[in-house]
């Protein structure tokens, strides 16, 4: 019995009577069917759309035409020649077939992931006139997109490379077993695993990447004229991250900057069972000034390919961003355990399933006489076969089963080679023309503060390295909020050192961008509180790409941000924040908080050092209240001024400081403002004969528990001092001290209150201060 709907286009669906049943009736052209309704609530939806192409082949009415060569167009319509119209027919129903294994074997837990790709092979026209050089940033129906860009390289395999992918196999060549993602590097596709539309600002980073590499002589890994391409859905395309990419794109489009990104908005129609209003993303996008606009049909080669082609053409030839609308329909729901009839009219399933591209694809291979329904169904079987071969193949070999072997990728240190490179000097003849004078080198001058010290190792740091770049809001002419980044400018000018728009997403993704192509970003992001606003682009995208590319992909950054508590003058929660918890989240990143300015220079020399050699993302948390501190217990005491090191001089990922080694009644430990509250305790308790050791951490992660242990082991109490709240680095050493057994002795804690920092005097009620700080330490030398 007939089961599925086998028309290119629905003309009628309606609900009637037949004898004592309810039955729909369906009527399109060329053909209609009569189906009990309770029946059609119990079918596989797979199941009938994968009917609906045998059985549409083979009611087909066929045509007299000729066979045309493969090199002529397929038809006078278009300039799609039979050849690639054959290919891209391949493409789609390797694409389907993905899917439709996906839904069989994933309920004999042989694949892990049933979000297909059926509706969208259109998107294989995009892959077909782009390169793949070209790099791309996909979403996850981009089954028709993998396919068709495998051929672009040969000896490459679209159905086995994704079955290792379903399977979760150590072999995937994609992640390594570590997520079903569409990535490959030898084809320019970087892995996504994204939150909803996280993506677009890093593809719109790398658009931007290509010319600013160019202006600053640094040798492009792709074509001088390449494009980025991003996709994404109808649904998504409203996400604020999404909506930030499309701003700063027509930010840049306004100042002609070039940005060859083409979005591709693959408009289905509905968001997982939210349906967008008819006609929103036209009316979204297609009159705005400063982002061309193209439609194309993706559910008619014949139709689509044309468009796609002007749209291809336009970036590629104008660099400027460019927004192909690509309509779509979604077959089969969200996922494998999606139940659409819970949510979506039958009307709309049925017309969805009648719009099936393929059906669309399959009626001009035989109304075009392309191939002969014998032929047509032969490839179709045959793509069916090599599909679940692969599978099965899959299936049988390895998985991660080791922890070290998950792991591996995250977070790759090559300690060795990170300190050999952090101590290597910029060439001494250019740091003397940069700063003027062998008199005038940083390390010649007097003991400075802070904001100082960091400014100099910046200058230094991109003598050392000339495909480093420094960016953020106000970082260029002004020479940043706190003048930590005064001179730069001036010395590097605009190419390498500039303003960019107020939006912390964009700065994040341009950073993604340029380091995608080999340059060595430091963005600027102004205040602690505002990295909330964009943590995703660093604990979804940044920090994630060396894993889920198994290593074969990295984006080293250095993402300085001025924190913390205690700034005088100028207070409220925004520039006092010190909520550290989104930062200490995520997996593999590293997080430097000097409490001195000596330490800061030779702690971004490290980080850079990290970036270069292992590809790392890295965060400097620079305490604000201490960028211009000189003091330490008295006013004019100079105390807390240090000389900038000696450029050899860094220190390594871990490495704490400690004052008064040998002290053993007290261990005082903290970071970055509390060292200071720390060392003055120590004084203030030395009058009564108290000794005390404090210990700086500096690395807020990953910390160094072993030497937290091993200087705890040495005292005989333990004060722990965290300007933090919940889920501070207080907690961490907590746990450190518990897990190393060096809980038994007096242990205390002085931490921030959990509450926002108010304004003016107020903030000193929540936060740590001098006076708490030896309140706690006298008593807890009662115990």
């Amino acid at each position: 019995m007939l089961v599925g709907l086998i028309a290119d286009r629905v003309d009628r669906v309606r609900t009637g009577r037949a004898g004592t049943g309810r039955y729909l009736v369906t009527s399109f052209h060329p053909y209609s069917f009569v189906m009990p309704l309770s029946q059609s609530k119990q079918l596989n939806r797979a199941e009938i759309v994968d009917k609906n192409f045998t059985t549409f082949v083979e009611e087909h009415a066929g045509s007299e035409q000729r066979r045309r060569t493969d090199d002529e167009p397929l038809s006078p319509s278009t300039t799609l020649s039979v050849r690639a119209f054959k290919e891209l027919l391949e493409s789609q129903l390797i694409s389907r077939h993905l899917d439709l294994m996906a839904r069989v074997l994933r309920v004999q837990n042989k694949v892990f992931y049933t979000i297909g790709s059926s509706g969208h092979e259109g998107n294989a026209m995009v892959a077909r006139l782009t390169r793949h050089t070209d790099p791309a940033f996909l979403h996850y129906r981009s089954g028709g997109f993998m396919a068709e860009r495998f051929r672009k390289l040969p000896g490459m395999d679209p159905i086995m490379d994704s079955a290792l992918s379903f399977a979760a196999s150590k072999l995937d060549p994609a992640s390594g077993g570590r997520h079903k993602v569409w990535g490959s590097k030898p084809l320019w596709v970087l892995p996504q695993t994204s939150t909803i539309a996280s993506h677009p600002p890093k593809a719109f980073g790398t658009a931007l990447a290509i010319d600013q590499a160019q202006r600053i002589g640094h040798p492009l890994p792709i074509p001088g004229d390449s494009i980025v391409v991003c996709s994404f859905g109808d649904a998504s395309a409203n996400h604020a991250t999404a909506q930030g990419a499309f701003n700063a794109a027509e930010w840049a489009g306004y100042q002609q900057l070039r940005a060859p990104v083409l979005f591709v908005c693959e408009d289905n129609g509905i968001g997982i069972s939210v349906k967008s209003p008819t006609g929103w993303i036209a009316a979204s996008f297609s009159q705005r000034r400063h982002m061309a606009y193209f439609y194309a049909d993706g559910l008619d080669l014949e139709r689509g390919f044309d468009a796609v082609a002007r749209a291809v053409d336009f970036c590629r030839s104008e660099r400027k961003p460019t927004f192909l609308h690509l309509k779509t329909t979604r077959l089969m729901g969200h996922a494998g355990t999606d139940f659409e009839i819970e949510y979506r009219a039958f009307d709309d399933i049925f017309a969805g399933e009648a719009a099936d591209p393929l059906l669309r694809s399959a009626a001009l291979a035989l109304e075009h006489s392309v191939y002969t329904k014998a032929e047509l169904l032969g490839i179709y079987e045959d793509i069916r076969r090599r599909c679940f071969a692969a599978a099965d193949a899959a299936d049988r070999t390895a998985k991660l089963t080791e922890l070290e072997d998950v792991i591996a990728p995250l977070a790759p240190y090559s300690s060795d080679a990170v300190v050999a490179e952090a101590a290597r000097a910029p060439a001494d003849d250019l740091r003397v023309a940069h700063f003027g004078s062998q008199a005038q080198l940083p390390e010649r001058q007097a003991p400075r503060h802070m904001a100082i010290n960091i400014n100099q190792s910046l200058h230094d740091l991109m003598l050392k390295y000339p495909s480093s770049l420094l960016f953020g809001e106000d970082v260029a002419q002004k020479g940043g909020v706190y003048t930590v980044t005064k001179g730069l400018w001036h010395k590097f000018k605009g190419a390498r050192v500039f303003n960019t728009l107020l939006d912390e997403t964009t700065i994040l993704g341009l950073a993604q961008g340029l380091a995608n192509l080999g340059m060595l970003p430091i963005p600027e992001i102004q205040y602690l509180a505002y990295y909330h606003n964009a943590c995703d682009q660093i604990r979804g995208e940044a920090a994630s790409l060396q894993f889920f590319s198994n290593g074969q992909y990295r984006n080293p950054m250095v993402v300085r941000i001025a924190g913390l508590g205690y700034q005088k003058g100028f207070g409220g929660h925004f520039h006092n924040d010190n909520s550290m918890a989104a930062l200490r989240d995520i997996p593999g990143l590293t997080i430097a908080c000097p409490s001195r300015g000596d330490d800061a220079a030779m702690m971004l020399r490290t980080l850079m050092a990290l970036s270069h050699v292992d590809g790392r993302v890295s965060v400097i948390l620079e305490p604000i209240a201490l960028y211009m501190t000189k003091d330490l217990y008295a006013p004019g005491d100079g105390q807390w001024a240090f000389p900038y090191p000696a450029i050899t001089e860094a220190i390594a990922v871990g490495e704490p400081r400690v004052y008064h080694e040998s002290a053993t009644d007290l261990l005082i430990i903290s970071y970055g403002n509390g060292v200071l509250m720390g060392l003055r305790a120590a004084k203030a308790l030395a009058d009564s004969g108290v000794s005390t050791r404090v210990l700086d951490l500096r690395w807020l992660q990953p910390l160094n528990t072993a030497a937290i242990c091993s200087a705890a082991r040495a005292c005989k109490r333990v004060l722990v001092v965290d300007e933090g709240r919940t889920a501070g680095p207080g907690e961490g050493v907590l746990s450190a001290l518990v897990e190393g057994r060096c809980a038994n002795r007096p242990i205390a804690q002085v931490r921030g209150v959990d509450t926002y920092t108010p304004l003016a005097g107020a903030a000193n009620l929540v936060l740590p201060s001098d006076e708490s700080v030896l309140a706690a330490a006298r008593r807890l030398l009662l115990e």
